[in-house]
């Protein structure tokens, strides 16, 4: 075993010996690994930060929460059916029927009354500035149960507030710096369509990952009673509800509320649900679909610097064979086997490769950190390993041939060759 350590340890040395006598070959040979290992780092660190970052997101709204709507609370691309299109809105109703569930813990309704086809947008202004991009929704102080909130300053409204229809409001924190200046907006006025409303508490930030702009910034946000909302705009019914499932029972949650819907909705028996439905869960899974796809993409454009780089270290190590036919003579003749001179031209070429692959994962980690300015990322401790162990292996597969080709050698023509 000793003897074996001996042999790979004289045949690394006499590879590192080989590159730093052809620096510049050897840097321009493995400029293709660089590459594909460089991507691997960045891919894997933009991938796994935004997925982290989106996980954190979605569990704030409650690992036990199911959000029910007219269409898949999830991520959509391209255009509703027309099946979806016609699905007649959730109601108030439909909310109160979900609570009442044994596996449901609470049900609040949302009434989005942002923009709305009917009528013109609410504006929403204070010390002379206003803005048509704040979201406005009108929902019950059940809310706050969920624990999805905290309520950096002042309260949240009761339901005598929501029975009474008084014109109080809770704001979230853009709307603090929006039209408040950053200052504590608590007792203070602010104009609602027309109507003034009185601020009585201010929402913790809610970090998101691409910060958001206009309605669709969580933290451009005002909550109001329902009956109020319902008030502003009368023909809104863009309605969301929240359903909180009891401990432990989030299954049985989801399948109770999708019985309970399908009744009230007159969903005939084998046909497909006309709501969407989605916890915490399954979005961060239907998420996951989407980047796993993206990486596996993504990683196949990487691998071919990966296989650039393969085909560079070939070509240079058959340049290389022929270089050393006299060398590898020498050393047939003074008793090298055959295998010690396929393991001498694999090593060399696995080492040239890695040493490429440790230069591309050095760049990769520092430009990760530029990245990080920008996007939410981190190094998964797979991706260093895995681009690593690619740069090598790339080497062992493409050094291959040429390390055949030396091992096959005859000594007696090899010494005669000038």
């Amino acid at each position: 075993m000793s003897i074996i350590r001996s042999d790979i340890y004289e045949n690394f040395k006499m590879g590192i010996q080989t590159l730093r006598a052809n620096k510049l070959r050897s840097f321009l040979t493995v400029i293709g690994v660089m590459i594909g290992v460089i991507t691997v780092m960045l891919i894997a660190s933009i991938i796994s930060g935004i997925d982290e970052q989106v996980k954190k997101e979605i569990e704030s709204f409650g690992t036990r929460s199911i959000f029910i709507a007219k269409f898949d609370p999830g991520i959509h691309v391209g255009r509703r059916s027309r099946e979806e299109r016609m699905r007649k809105e959730l109601t108030y109703e439909d909310a109160e029927a979900l609570a009442g569930l044994p596996a449901v813990e609470l049900a609040v309704p949302f009434l989005d009354i942002t923009n709305n086809f009917f009528g013109q947008k609410l504006k929403v202004s204070t010390s002379g500035k206003t803005s048509e991009a704040v979201r406005l929704e009108g929902t019950l102080p059940d809310y706050m149960r969920a624990g999805t909130e905290v309520i950096s300053e002042g309260r949240f409204f009761t339901q005598y507030e929501n029975d009474q229809n008084q014109k109080v409001c809770v704001v979230r924190s853009r709307i603090v710096e929006d039209f408040f200046g950053g200052e504590s907006p608590v007792g203070k006025a602010i104009d609602i369509g027309g109507q003034e409303f009185r601020v009585i508490g201010v929402i913790e930030k809610r970090e998101q990952l691409f910060g958001g702009n206009g309605s669709n910034d969580i933290n451009n946000s005002i909550f109001v009673p329902y009956n109020v909302a319902h008030k502003l705009k009368p023909n809104a019914d863009d309605i969301m509800i929240m359903a909180v499932a009891r401990p432990g029972m989030i299954a049985e949650a989801r399948d109770q509320v999708t019985d309970l819907l399908r009744v009230r909705r007159q969903v005939p028996y084998g046909s497909p649900n006309n709501f969407g439905m989605a916890t915490a869960d399954s979005i961060i899974d239907q998420f996951r679909s989407i980047t796993g796809g993206v990486a596996i993409a993504m990683v196949a454009i990487s691998s071919v610097g990966l296989m650039v780089g393969g085909i560079g270290v070939m070509n240079i190590m058959l340049v290389s064979v022929t270089e050393r036919t006299r060398e590898i003579g020498v050393r047939k003749a003074v008793g090298a086997r055959r295998r010690d001179i396929l393991w001498q031209f694999l090593i060399e070429a696995a080492t040239l490769t890695g040493l490429g692959g440790l230069v591309g994962l050095i760049i990769g980690w520092l430009l990760t950190l530029l990245v990080r300015m920008l996007l939410p990322s981190y190094v998964p401790l797979w991706a260093p390993v895995m681009g690593f162990v690619a740069s090598v292996g790339i080497g062992l597969v493409f050094g291959l041939w040429p390390a055949w080709k030396a091992a096959r050698l005859d000594p007696i023509e090899s010494l005669r060759y000038e």
